[in-house]
């Protein structure tokens, strides 16, 4: 019996993009657009995102450029900017919103090495899960009698293999970040 390991890997596939995502909103010093995903202020009575209401762009190194379709909602974004205490500074100015990342002090630096780290670490406890999760099922594929001991060997071996590879491409996107935010 061949086993499918598709679920799996779309299980692998959507853990690697829940950990480029909660990395993105890491600040590093330089201006992204990324960290604002997260920031949802109160437009029109209903939480939304920045992006639905607002040209985001990068002015410079350390500043983004924010410009609203609505010139009425400019304090409405101030505001969720402000609530979302993301370590920024936020300037209001006749064309919308200047939002300034100060520099990273090295302490804060090691901080958020870390913090990516944790995350990371979260990230491979997930794939442990998975893997768990695989092994179970075919385990009890071969109780069943749907395959023989060899062959569920074999099936374990080519999902180690997975793992491994699903866990070096976190390790390499967790590195990336973590040399991002300390070499700038």
């Amino acid at each position: 019996m061949a086993y499918d390991f598709q679920n799996l890997k779309d299980r692998l596939k959507e853990n690697e993009e829940w950990l480029t995502r909660e990395l993105s909103g890491v600040r590093t010093g330089r201006a992204t657009p990324t960290l604002l995903d997260t920031v949802k202020p109160e437009i029109y009575g209903a939480r939304t995102p920045i992006q639905n209401v607002a040209s985001i762009t990068i002015e410079d190194a350390r500043t983004l450029r924010v410009i609203p379709w609505d010139k009425s909602v400019v304090k409405s974004i101030e505001k969720g900017i402000t609530e979302a205490d993301l370590g920024i500074s936020v300037a209001v100015d006749d064309m919308g919103l200047r939002i300034i990342f100060p520099e990273l002090t090295q302490e804060r630096r090691q901080q958020l090495a870390k913090l990516a780290g944790e995350k990371a670490e979260h990230a491979k406890v997930t794939l442990r899960g998975h893997r768990n999760d695989a092994i179970k099922d075919l385990e009890s594929a071969e109780k069943e009698g749907g395959m023989s001991k060899d062959e569920l060997f074999r099936l374990k071996e080519e999902l180690q293999k997975l793992i491994d590879a699903a866990s070096a491409q976190l390790d390499a996107i967790a590195k990336k970040k973590q040399e991002e935010i300390t070499t700038l």
